[in-house]
């Protein structure tokens, strides 16, 4: 077993890690480098905090470690890069439901040994955990504090627990992504809120644990209720939202064990999730709170009626397009990783770049359904980095560009956006490829995008339908490119 001083030690440079991981992450050539911090962080933190002081039944831990660990490299290895955005959100889901499970034992825990404690057995023939040990050591003062740090971990646990398997179940298509509330909308969330306040008070003040297990319902539904409430396509928001929810369970959890280390990675999860949250927002022209308690909202009024047809094109003239113009700039989007056509978007611009032609990417703050998706599978394609830029990088450039190549985007590239103030998005910045001389929209159909909202831009004028499957329709059109 590791001394308190080495555990410490550990813990210290575990600490390090993430950050040099979190770091990391804020450039592509970097993000490789980051991830092993991370990875090697985790690492050293799981070993020196099960053969640290204190810690009992080590091989049961081992075994459930084992177990953990197999079903996460499992499931890893099944998942798609299309579903990765559903695997991140069920994985905030088991955060917050082990935060809840642990707060739940912690109050348990405290009961026992203080039970123990007023009948007069002395510590050493108690046979307690090293936690057992830090509760039988708190005054009165010290279990008051507790208490509030163990009704903060199962709320905060219990929100994110259930809000996560709801935006699980909208990612992965198994829950309707349409804004959806109960009546009495934002009312029900406020009640549920104050009545989590008051039985939390209630524990607070002697009451028994029957007022957690309420709390953990309450706090559920609100979860439930808050992510039913949000669009499709505020999803990149949620899933960032759910992360730094995750972060500050772990970081009262981390209080209530007394575990620096786990107090320290809550706080760098936490924070970094929100302002990311944040930053999204920002980039989405909505204010954050708007968009946590109930996504776009909903329209003012009706909707701009679209007018005109959209005109299909073949891959021949497409390839055409492509062989004479000067300048072409891809703006990749969800269909392009549900085709897995991201090797395809790359042989093209190979061909296009070979021939001297000024080829770039367009990446929209919100592209896909989790932050950086795009830049992630033009990454694993060998996308060289700097032709990757993000929309105000190169959102003025399109009036100069000879052809706009869009690549199952929709709301991103909706000019609705700007044109109609009734629009769910209305407000909201996007990529104005309708501003090129030419634009080729690669989509399976003609149905409308993941938040369900008509685009304007596949009826213009300088716009051709590219139908079908991304992959298979790129696949047709590289050999025709001279």
């Amino acid at each position: 077993m590791f001394s308190i001083g080495l555990t410490s030690a550990a813990y210290i440079a575990a600490s390090v890690l993430f950050i040099l991981s979190l770091g990391g992450l804020n450039n592509q050539e970097s993000a490789k480098r980051a991830v092993w911090y991370g990875i090697v962080g985790m690492g050293v933190a799981v070993f020196a905090t099960v053969f640290g002081p204190g810690v009992s039944n080590v091989l049961l831990i081992l075994i459930a470690i084992a177990a953990g660990g197999f079903a996460g490299y499992y499931v890893a290895g099944k998942v798609q890069m299309t579903e990765m955005p559903q695997l991140v959100a069920a994985l905030h889901s088991f955060v917050g439901l082990a935060a809840v499970f642990i707060g739940l034992n912690a109050d348990m825990m405290l009961s026992s040994v203080v039970a123990l404690r007023d009948s007069g057995v002395n510590i050493a023939d108690a046979d307690l955990t090293g936690f057992g040990e830090q509760l039988w050591k708190k005054d009165a003062v010290e279990i008051a504090i507790l208490k509030v740090e163990v009704f903060l971990g199962i709320f905060i646990g219990a929100v994110t627990f259930t809000g996560s398997v709801i935006a699980f179940g909208k990612l992965a298509g198994k829950v309707d992504g349409k804004p959806s509330k109960l009546p009495g909308g934002h009312m029900l969330n406020a009640t549920a809120l104050a009545a989590s306040i008051l039985l939390g008070l209630l524990y607070f003040n002697g009451a028994g644990i029957w007022t957690m297990v309420l709390v953990t319902l309450i706090a559920g539904f609100i979860g439930w209720h808050l992510i039913m409430g949000i669009g499709g396509a505020d999803m990149p928001v949620v899933v960032s939202m759910l992360n730094s929810y995750s972060g500050w369970a772990a970081a009262a959890i981390g209080f209530t064990l007394g575990n620096d280390l786990l107090i320290v990675t809550g706080a760098l999860v936490g924070s970094s999730g929100a302002i990311l949250s944040y930053i999204m927002c920002k980039a989405m022209n909505r204010k954050f709170v708007s968009v946590i308690l109930g996504g776009f909202g909903g329209t003012s009024g009706p909707q701009m009626e679209v007018e005109g047809e959209q005109v299909a094109i073949e891959a021949d003239g497409v390839a055409q397009a492509l062989n004479e113009a000067d300048s072409v700039i891809i703006i990749p989007g969800y269909g392009m990783a549900v085709a897995q056509a991201q090797q395809a978007v790359s042989e093209l611009v190979k061909k296009l770049r070979a021939k001297g032609k000024n080829v770039r990417f367009a990446i929209h703050p919100v592209a896909g359904r989790l932050p950086g998706h795009m830049n992630v599978l033009l990454a694993e394609a060998k996308v060289p980095y700097d032709i990757v830029l993000e929309m105000d990088e190169i959102n003025e450039d399109f009036p100069n560009t000879d052809v706009a190549i869009v690549i199952g985007s929709n709301d991103i590239v909706n000019p609705a956006a700007q044109d109609d103030p009734n629009s769910p998005i209305a407000g909201m910045p996007v990529l104005e490829c309708w501003k090129a001389k030419t634009v080729f929209v690669s989509k399976r159909g003609q149905g409308t995008g993941y938040s369900g909202i008509e685009n304007p831009l596949f009826f213009k004028e300088n716009t051709r339908m590219f139908y079908g499957d991304a992959k298979d329709s790129l696949n047709k059109l590289l050999p025709l490119i001279d």
